[in-house]
């Protein structure tokens, strides 16, 4: 499902327009974005839990030349999905 589908389906389900429905999904991932950013998280409750997740510095192969590489130290987004959604993947 891509974004368009995403709202799509969003915009049935509550009874909102597609414009309307398009904007509460660009200000969802806004607010997410701009949380994580600062090295925050957001948590929903049922749902899953966002969070910035800091990488090691680490010693790496180049696949192509098979020569050693440094791969740096880095932050990355790391999503636990809640029990309730666990649940339903069963």
């Amino acid at each position: 499902m891509n974004k368009t589908e995403f709202i799509a389906a969003v915009a049935d389900k509550a009874g909102l327009s597609k414009v309307d429905t398009k904007k509460v999904v660009e200000a969802f991932v806004d607010t997410v974005s701009s949380e994580l950013k600062q090295g925050g998280k957001v948590a929903l409750l049922g749902f899953g839990a966002f969070s910035v997740s800091e990488k090691a510095a680490r010693n790496g192969v180049n696949p192509k030349t098979k020569e050693p590489i440094h791969i740096p130290a880095r932050k990355t987004v790391k999503f636990k999905a809640g029990a309730e959604l666990s649940g339903l993947v069963k």
